[in-house]
């Protein structure tokens, strides 16, 4: 009850066009209502994948919108601390709609430029260096968190990325992030210029968000802002957007398997769980969100999860196996009744069942496109999400003869969530591809067709 006495607390002082308004604050019989205003428009980034045109100029105005946002909040001595692509909404479905800063679930009140220890709270990816060494901080983590965004919306993937948290938190604290070739090229200087003063180490070098309003890139858009359509990043935002909502999905099964396992614990009178833990919750006690290395509570000694682990990669390759056999009846064995799919071939829809899958094992391998496949996983990675549930991440390389005799190799990062069930064993209920790409042979397994031109993925 204290944290939301706090947010409405805040939110109550912010009344500003570019920020999710407050209205009613209502308490009754233990329940919390907070009222604010209908936003319709959905996510900023949501919208973007969806524009038909997209350019700097577009990101340079959103970003003047996020960090006008943020300034107004500063100007106030609220600290957001919680800046990301999911709490940046848009106010209606209207063109040119308004861009609208949510969730003020972990800001905090500052005393002015002070800097102080409020505690360790973000979400991993966009925590400053100053936080993750858990020093005094104050405004500047969210003009970082800014810095974090920008650079997102120019190319559709963060600075700072590794799937060990531990790895990604030495990339920030470090401020290891570059502008690799070609999708950097056509970005502007003054954009990079911006980047480069948001996402400066030290707090008290790095641009203020009153300051950054008064950039060049921000403030003189129409004669620095590139205005071409920038494609590329609209392609890898669709990536990006689909890992999130795949990772809040995870998370959101991890918890609720989490508060299932507690209370079947506190009905059987054992009360509190032994052994390792960490939390994975939405807003958790020590204000971390969607931190990828948590885990729920664990029951098991190391050497049961270490079996489990092996399980799921063990029926991960007899999955793909099946499915380089073109054995359709085993290939269903390993999947859930309830079965999802993502991937490149999918045109950015979410597809339910395995029909899409049928099509290319009663058309493609019977006429004999292929004549031999082999597929490896390489560097595959499980996280346990309770007893019943696992998520594994791997790259996937994929190597076959096509009826020429040609070899080809295609590569994609896949992930996979598997649940057991009581009658049929470890089941695969989703997976998400991405990041296809060719290899050797003459344009890569990507490009496979009856007549040999480019024409077809593979997508089993």
């Amino acid at each position: 009850m204290q944290k939301l006495d706090r947010e409405a607390r805040i939110c109550r002082l912010l009344k500003h066009p570019n920020i999710v308004r407050l209205y009613d604050n209502i308490q009754d019989e233990g329940f919390h209502y907070l009222v604010f205003d209908l936003v319709t428009g959905g996510e900023l980034f949501e919208d973007i994948v969806a524009r038909e045109f997209y350019s700097e100029a577009d990101a340079s105005n959103c970003m003047q919108q996020i960090i006008e946002s943020v300034n107004y909040c500063h100007q106030n001595n609220i600290v957001h601390r919680d800046l990301k692509p999911e709490n940046l909404l848009l106010a209606s479905k209207s063109k040119g709609a308004a861009v609208k800063l949510a969730d003020f679930g972990l800001a905090i009140e500052v005393q002015g430029d002070q800097p102080a220890w409020f505690g360790f709270a973000g979400t991993p990816g966009y925590l400053s260096p100053e936080v993750l060494r858990k020093e005094p901080y104050g405004k500047a983590v969210d003009v970082w968190a800014c810095g974090v965004i920008l650079y997102i919306l120019l190319v559709g993937y963060p600075p700072f990325w590794d799937e060990d948290q531990n790895r990604l938190y030495s990339q920030i604290k470090s401020g290891a992030y570059d502008y690799p070739s070609p999708e950097w090229d056509t970005v502007t200087p003054e954009a990079k210029n911006l980047i480069n003063l948001m996402l400066t180490v030290s707090p008290a070098r790095r641009i203020t968000a009153a300051e950054a309003l008064k950039h060049p890139w921000i403030c003189q858009r129409e004669r620095v802002a590139s205005l071409v359509h920038r494609q590329e990043t609209v392609e890898c935002l669709k990536k990006f957007n689909a890992r999130r909502k795949l990772k809040g999905a995870i998370l959101t099964t991890m918890l609720a398997t989490r508060n299932f396992s507690m209370k079947k614990d506190d009905s059987s009178g054992r009360g509190t769980v032994s052994g390792s833990h960490t939390s994975i919750t939405k807003k958790s006690n020590d204000g971390i969100k969607e931190s990828s290395d948590s885990t729920v509570a664990v029951m098991e000694d190391s050497a049961d999860i270490k079996s489990k682990k092996q399980d799921i990669i063990r029926a991960t390759e007899q999955l793909l196996a099946a499915a380089a056999a073109g054995d359709f009846e085993l290939y269903l064995k390993f999947l859930d009744s309830q079965f999802t799919y993502f991937g490149p071939e999918a045109c950015g829809n979410l597809l339910e069942g395995a029909d899409f899958h049928k099509f290319y094992f009663e058309q493609i391998i019977p006429k004999s496109v292929v004549r031999a496949i082999h597929t490896s996983i390489l560097n595959p990675t499980v996280h346990l999400m309770g007893e019943d549930s696992a998520c594994i991440a791997y790259t996937r390389l994929t190597q076959f003869l096509d009826k020429c005799g040609m070899p080809h190799t295609q590569q994609t990062e896949e992930t996979r969530v598997w649940v057991r069930r009581s009658d049929r064993g470890w089941q695969n209920v989703h997976v998400h591809r991405s990041c296809l790409s060719g290899g050797s042979g003459g344009g890569g397994f990507a490009n496979i067709s009856t007549t040999g031109s480019a024409s077809f993925n593979y997508p089993l």
